[in-house]
C-alpha cells in the first residue's frame, strides 16, 4: 500500500471516519437517556417539596398526647427516627394516629402521656405529623430547587464534554497528530470492540511508550511488523491506530 499522507493540519470530516458517527451517536444517545432519568427523578423530587409546602401552607397547628412510641436501638437513634402513637382532637372530633415520625433524640424525653405539638391538614385529619420534624425537614427541602438547578447544569456540562472528548479522540489525532510507526508489545488483539494494547516509536532518538487504540475489525496500515498510528501532544501516552479502511476514506492512498 503507497500513502500520500498531507501535512497537518489534515482535512478530515466526520463523515469519512468509519465508525465515527455512530460511536457518537451511541455516546449521544446514553447522554441523553441520563439526562432523561434525571429529569424524571428532578420530576418526582420537585413534586415532592410542593406537596410538602402545600401540607405546610394548609396545616394547622394542635396539641396531641403521646400514648405510645417506638424508638431504635439506643446505639442507633443519633439521627434516627421514631414513630408516636398520638391522641388529639380537630375541633369536637378525637382522634388516635399512629406511625408519627419524629426524631429519636426527641422522642427520647417523651413518655405516654407527654403533649406534643401536631400539624394537621384540614382536609386530611387522620394523618397528623409532629410539628418540629416536619418544619426542620422543611428547611432542608427549600435548598432543593438550588440543588437541582445545580445538578441539572453539571449534568449538561458532562454530557456536552463527553461529546467533545469523543470527537476530539475520533478526529484531532487525525487533523493534527503527527505519524508514527508503532511497535506492538505483542501480537495484536483480536476483538470485536475497540481495543487498547501497548506500543511504543522513537522520535529524536527517545523512545515513548503509547497505549494505542485500534477500532474493531479494523485492519492496521503496516510496514512489517510496525504498525502507522497518529499521536498527538495534546493527548501523551495516546496513539490512534490508521487502519486500511480509514486511510482509503480520508484519500490517504495512491
Amino acid at each position: 500500500m503507497q500513502l500520500a499522507i498531507p501535512q497537518a493540519p489534515r482535512s478530515v470530516p466526520l463523515s469519512k471516519v468509519p465508525g465515527a458517527i455512530p460511536r457518537l451517536v451511541r455516546v449521544g444517545g446514553v447522554g441523553l437517556a441520563v439526562m432523561a432519568a434525571l429529569g424524571v427523578g428532578a420530576s418526582l423530587l420537585g413534586r415532592f417539596v410542593v406537596e410538602e409546602q402545600a401540607f405546610l401552607s394548609r396545616a394547622e397547628e394542635l396539641e396531641g398526647q403521646v400514648a405510645a412510641m417506638t424508638l431504635p436501638p439506643r446505639d442507633e437513634r443519633e439521627g434516627a427516627e421514631a414513630r408516636l402513637e398520638v391522641i388529639y382532637a380537630v375541633g369536637k372530633v378525637q382522634y388516635s394516629a399512629s406511625g408519627v415520625r419524629t426524631r429519636a433524640e426527641y422522642a427520647e424525653g417523651l413518655g405516654p402521656g407527654a403533649r406534643v405539638r401536631l400539624l394537621v391538614d384540614p382536609q386530611v385529619p387522620d394523618r397528623p405529623r409532629e410539628a418540629d420534624y416536619v418544619r426542620s425537614r422543611a428547611r432542608t427541602l427549600g435548598l432543593v430547587p438550588w440543588g437541582l438547578a445545580l445538578g441539572g447544569l453539571v449534568a449538561v456540562g458532562l454530557f456536552g464534554r463527553e461529546l467533545r472528548r469523543t470527537l476530539r479522540a475520533e478526529l484531532e489525532p487525525l487533523r493534527k497528530g503527527m505519524l508514527v510507526w508503532l511497535t506492538p508489545e505483542g501480537p495484536l488483539p483480536e476483538a470485536r470492540r475497540e481495543v487498547l494494547f501497548p506500543a511504543s516509536y522513537w522520535k529524536q532518538d527517545q523512545k515513548h511508550a503509547v497505549r494505542a487504540r485500534l477500532r474493531p475489525g479494523g485492519a492496521p496500515v503496516r510496514n512489517g511488523e510496525k504498525v502507522l498510528a497518529a499521536v498527538l501532544s495534546s493527548l501523551p501516552g495516546e496513539a490512534r491506530v490508521i487502519d486500511e479502511a480509514l486511510a482509503r476514506a480520508l484519500g490517504w492512498v495512491r
